[in-house]
């Protein structure tokens, strides 16, 4: 069986205020073709279908017109998981219908841990491979909250929960296959931030927790997991360098920081062993960062402009000079050229920002954790006592996030 690994497609993700859907069209459609040309049987999307907990109505339409085209293509089974940018309600809520076409839908963690483990069988009816799909555990899945617990308990805490449902949900699988005779590869899904794992400054990334972004040590999962497909990271990555551990990545380059990253997806193939394949992603919009003086910045739009192709464009002006026409000169540099700025940035000039700056970002670039970071730095709140504020913003943020779920 072919068995493609996907995540963090971030459906409704804008890049300073521009919206990215035919970037996402484009990415959709390459990716029903790569699962033909293939002949993916299984498609896994590690969490993080959607960019925000309210997707617009694009965002819902193309979604479910990927599912639906993907019913009618090779791939006879899909497994969906939600991530901590997702709604579990808005997932789960078609989840058994989607169920009668074989897409498999775990939004969160559900009432019985046992309906997380999906039997995978081969287009004979047999047994192929069973998979672990565990979405996003949220805090208060896997942890008892205990009035007067420090920082560091409530960390020790969660890290053991999500460690025992893993445990868990491994020694349920194994039982069943026990129970059925058989022997199929165990595929267990995540969509958490493993020790080791690599990012970019600025890529979008959110605190997974409450007071702290817990990394999770490798050792937590069983040995028995044959193929760990995560999520939440958006570089393509193995951890620790073990080929059956692997982050895929987020397909599109979700600030200008992965510019120049090389984006993937992970197809695997069952058989006496795994077999492991990166399958490069087309890049479907080139993003440039360029920095330097006035006569620098003029010169490589210039030889941008020679491409000839659509470029998303981020400036820094690094000179020494005030400039009071910078806009209006890289505006004449890029006009009629399939060239777009998207942000100009004064580095330099101290206690000055050109009017089209972006060193006092907008509310739109900043997490609300950094607003109220901000706020306790401005305010000179002293260090010893940020930890706990931070905590209770946090929690508060959490359950404002997840109402009603």
């Amino acid at each position: 069986m072919k068995i493609l690994h996907t995540s963090d497609w971030h459906l409704g993700h804008k890049l300073y205020g521009r919206p990215r859907q035919r970037e996402h069209g484009d990415f959709l459609d390459w990716l029903t073709r790569t699962i033909e040309e293939q002949e993916v049987e299984l498609l896994i999307v590690a969490g993080d279908i959607f960019d925000s907990q309210t997707p617009s109505n694009q965002s819902l339409t193309m979604y479910y017109s990927f599912l639906s085209g993907i019913t009618k293509s090779c791939c006879r089974h899909l497994i969906v998981i939600g991530g901590n940018h997702d709604s579990p309600t808005l997932l789960n809520a078609p989840k058994e219908i989607l169920r009668l076409l074989n897409i498999h839908i775990i939004g969160k963690v559900p009432e019985n841990i046992a309906d997380e483990i999906i039997l995978i069988p081969d287009d004979s009816g047999n047994p192929e491979v069973m998979v672990l799909a565990v979405p996003y555990l949220r805090d208060k899945d896997v942890r008892l909250s205990i009035a007067g617990e420090s920082i560091a308990d409530k960390q020790k805490k969660l890290l053991a929960g999500i460690r025992e449902h893993y445990i868990t949900l491994t020694d349920l699988a194994l039982q069943r296959q026990k129970d059925m005779q058989i022997s199929v590869p165990l595929i267990a899904t995540g969509h958490l931030f493993c020790q080791g794992g690599k990012t970019r400054q600025d890529d979008g990334i959110r605190e997974l927790y409450v007071g702290t972004l817990v990394h999770l040590a490798l050792d937590s999962f069983p040995d028995d997991i044959d193929y760990l497909a995560l999520g939440h990271l958006h570089l393509p990555q193995r951890i620790s360098g073990q080929e059956l551990r692997r982050y895929s990545g987020a397909p599109l380059a979700m600030s200008f920081s992965e510019a120049n990253e090389k984006k993937k997806i992970v197809l695997i193939e069952t058989g006496v062993t795994l077999n492991v394949r990166e399958l490069p992603v087309p890049t479907f919009q080139q993003l440039q960062r360029i920095s330097g003086d006035i006569e620098t910045i003029i010169e490589k739009i210039a030889e941008l402009r020679s491409r000839d192709q659509s470029i998303f464009l981020e400036i820094y002006y690094t000179g020494n000079h005030l400039i009071d026409d910078l806009q209006e000169q890289i505006s004449s540099a890029t006009q009629d050229s399939r060239i777009t700025v998207l942000r100009i940035s004064n580095k330099q000039i101290r206690n000055h920002i050109l009017r089209q700056s972006s060193e006092i970002k907008t509310l739109e670039e900043l997490t609300p954790r950094q607003v109220f970071q901000q706020c306790l730095e401005i305010n000179e709140v002293p260090e010893e006592q940020r930890d706990e504020l931070v905590l209770g913003f946090d929690t508060a943020l959490d359950a404002l996030q997840n109402m009603g779920e």
